[in-house]
């Protein structure tokens, strides 16, 4: 960690999330100053600890309340947008926070005098998926270059860390389940990224270190099917389950059924999104708008799965002596 401040203020959007979190200390590390605008300010104190005294602080801010974000960005040097959501809830919908959300970000940037923020969107942002997340996401994309065409685009696959939605969620069921879903056959293909790595790349956008204007692809060093992820993740929890294939229409209707309930496993429209592959494009590659292009070398699964998925083993962390 950086034992001096550079005297420049970074906005993080989201700074409270899985992601949010991991950015907001990439940054502190190099000295910013940070605020992040969370909804609830009063849940992100465990936030402070990540920089020195004084240098990271939450405020309020709410993407549906266009002066709670104006207010955020006022004095900012730079501007991150790490607000996602996998699953609408309220009035927390896709198209308020990943489509409209966005604009208003750029917007209250422009207007503090800023030439561009750093966006957080998905590979697999797409105007015309069948997929509602998929849509914001291109929405939120287009509304940002719009405003401020000098902003950098960030494109992650699945994001797995300490507090994913991935992994986390199916070593959860398989806790508990002798059956996992193979939704779709189990064959989409994703390429897991380390979310230290994200945060890395946010941070070279915020150090000026990336063109203005461009979209980057963020993936790890493998690609590998569905399947192979849920593979990985029993590996790692030493636990042996039946990964039963479901056709993707049968999901679809299962999907319907579940994302009436609070921490429904997948949704129908999550059933939609794994119809296409998750992966970086080879034009991202062939341009450099990768991790590799930055000069990050991407963390395997290997190396880091085993750091947070061992408390769902049968005897947690204390299976970690005990031949497999």
């Amino acid at each position: 960690m950086s034992t001096s401040l550079n005297g420049k203020l970074v906005t993080v959007f989201g700074g409270s999330g899985f992601l949010g979190r991991h950015i907001v200390q990439a940054l502190a590390k190099r000295g910013y100053r940070v605020r992040a605008a969370v909804r609830r300010p009063d849940l992100a104190t465990h936030l402070q600890p990540l920089g020195m005294p004084g240098q990271i602080m939450p405020v309020q801010a709410n993407l549906r309340y266009r002066w709670s974000v104006d207010r955020a960005v006022i004095g900012a040097d730079a501007v991150v947008n790490a607000v996602g959501i996998l699953a609408p809830s309220g009035k927390q919908s896709f198209d308020a926070v990943q489509a409209f959300g966005p604009r208003a970000i750029a917007e209250a940037a422009r207007a503090a005098g800023l030439s561009g923020i750093t966006h957080i969107s998905a590979i697999g942002a797409d105007a015309d998926s069948s997929s509602a997340y998929a849509r914001s996401k291109a929405v939120g994309e287009a509304g940002v270059l719009e405003t401020l065409p000098g902003s950098i685009v960030m494109r992650p696959s699945v994001v797995f860390g300490p507090e994913d939605s991935f992994f986390n969620k199916f070593a959860s069921m398989a806790r508990f389940s002798p059956v996992l879903p193979l939704i779709g056959g189990g064959e989409t293909k994703f390429q897991p990224v380390y979310v230290c790595d994200v945060a890395e790349a946010v941070a070279h956008a915020v150090d000026g270190e990336l063109t203005p204007g461009t979209v980057h692809e963020l993936g790890g060093p493998e690609v590998k099917s569905f399947r192979a992820c849920l593979e990985d993740m029993l590996e790692v929890t030493r636990r042996n389950r039946i990964l039963l294939p479901i056709p993707f229409p049968v999901a679809s209707a299962i999907g319907k059924v579940l994302q009436m309930f609070p921490m429904a496993p997948f949704t129908a429209d999550q059933v939609e999104l794994l119809k296409s592959d998750n992966i970086v494009s080879e034009a991202a590659r062939v341009d450099g708008r990768t991790l590799e292009g930055m000069g990050i070398a991407p963390a395997t699964l290997a190396a880091i799965l085993p750091t947070y998925l061992e408390h769902y083993r049968e005897h947690g962390q204390y299976d970690a002596h005990r031949t497999a």
